[in-house]
């Protein structure tokens, strides 16, 4: 009975636990290989439009309901969602800046920063597979 109870505790933990941790990929054209909190929070809010090498910067994103997308959000930029959302439209509706493109699964993240030269989007802790590079956060 008890070693029951505990095996059911463990699933209701793993059910409700946080999903892990959320990576930061990149295209392999781009040469960083760590970005500061400061430069993560410039890239995905398109302020930094360039790489060092002048690459142009390309942003993928989840849709802002995507339980991936909100975890990134606040783990890796220390944001709500809801912040983004409003620099996004901010940049939009004023037409002085770009916004990010919104794939729609964690495949299409995954294929779209692995073909598109100066990508960078996010997913699921191990899911990067030789394709993209991983860059931390520091």
């Amino acid at each position: 009975m008890r070693y029951s109870c505990l095996l059911l505790i463990l699933l209701l933990l793993t059910l409700v636990a946080p999903a892990g941790a959320v990576q930061i990929v990149v295209h392999h054209s781009v040469a960083k290989r760590a970005l500061t909190l400061n430069v993560a929070r410039l890239v995905f809010t398109m302020r930094l439009l360039h790489w060092p090498d002048g690459t142009r910067v390309r942003v993928f994103v989840l849709p802002d309901s995507d339980p991936l997308h909100q975890e990134f959000a606040k783990q890796s930029l220390d944001l709500y969602p809801r912040q983004l959302r409003r620099v996004w439209d901010r940049h939009l509706f004023s037409g002085a800046g770009a916004i990010p493109v919104e794939v729609s699964s964690v495949e299409e993240m995954l294929r779209r920063v692995a073909e598109t030269p100066g990508a960078v989007g996010y997913l699921p802790d191990g899911l990067a597979r030789e394709k993209v590079r991983v860059v931390n956060v520091e």
